[in-house]
């Protein structure tokens, strides 16, 4: 089985083929942005479905951790991106006020799950791991994990970086992660061979400082981090294509199906692509 071929695999086995990616921050902060609440007030204006729950009456409260562009980054003291606008304009949809709770990446999970947050949105894969203990959203973008190298690596191939001796450099809690830290057989390094980082921006140091060979993250981060520093490049194999869906609690069953026909609407009349369109632009 060649490499494409076993990574195939290994994504079938652990994502389903939806996706995730994502970030990490040691700090928290929050990000209200209102929506127009005569837009619908429950979710049968979405839908026909049954009224849903939030967390606080009025409110969205969403999770995601702030470092990764485009997806979501910080302009000024607000987050932005990809996600954070998508989130508003289905809160808008379900007549409630957006709520961004920038957090740890790996605390997003648990944090949906208990109650705390109302969704987790933050470049986010379905995997088999988070499905047993949060539902998710129908997909509303999709993404590539990159393999991020210093220029004139020896690192030419997706095969050379798995059968070599080369350290890589993952964010922690990442699909990166996940994928990197399985065996060689399921297309990944194995646990001795991957360097864990709380941001992918510490990653990228550790390469620049020569400590690791690669880092493996998401394609659009990707560019922004080999953009800002000088001496890398992205290897031109892609690692794997994911799809990204919003964490929701199980018991909310109400909230995801609101949440589902918002984004249905959202996507038929245009919005979601206009909104990735702003951030990462066809190619013509």
């Amino acid at each position: 089985m060649n490499t494409l071929k076993r990574i195939a695999a290994g994504i079938l086995s652990t994502v389903f083929l939806f996706g995730m990616a994502a970030c990490s921050s040691t700090t928290a902060s929050e990000t209200t942005i209102s929506g127009d609440t005569t837009a619908l007030s429950s979710a049968s204006d979405a839908g026909n479905t049954a009224a849903f729950t939030t967390v606080e009456e009025g409110k969205l409260i969403m999770a995601t951790n702030a470092f990764f562009p485009p997806y979501e980054f910080y302009e000024g003291d607000k987050v932005v991106g990809i996600d954070a606008e998508i989130a508003a304009a289905v809160a808008e949809k379900l007549g409630l006020e957006l709520v961004i709770e920038d957090v740890e990446f790996d605390s997003i999970i648990a944090g949906v799950q208990g109650g705390k947050y109302d969704i987790g949105c933050a470049g986010m894969t379905v995997t088999e791991s988070r499905l047993k203990s949060v539902n998710f959203s129908s997909t509303y973008a999709t993404g590539i994990q990159s393999i991020i190298i210093p220029e004139g690596s020896e690192i030419k191939d997706i095969d050379t970086l798995l059968n070599g001796n080369y350290r890589v450099g993952v964010q922690s809690g990442t699909t990166g992660d996940i994928y990197m830290s399985s065996s060689v057989e399921d297309g990944g390094v194995g646990e001795d061979r991957v360097e864990r980082f709380a941001k992918g921006n510490d990653a990228v140091i550790a390469l620049t400082s020569g400590k690791i060979d690669a880092v493996v993250i998401d394609n659009e981060p990707a560019k922004a981090f080999v953009a800002a520093n000088t001496g890398l490049t992205i290897l031109d194999t892609p690692y794997a294509v994911e799809d990204y869906a919003m964490a929701i609690n199980k018991e909310n069953t109400a909230l995801k199906d609101a949440i589902d026909a918002a984004l249905k609407e959202l996507t038929d009349d245009g919005t979601i692509p206009a909104i990735i369109n702003k951030y990462i632009p066809a190619e013509g």
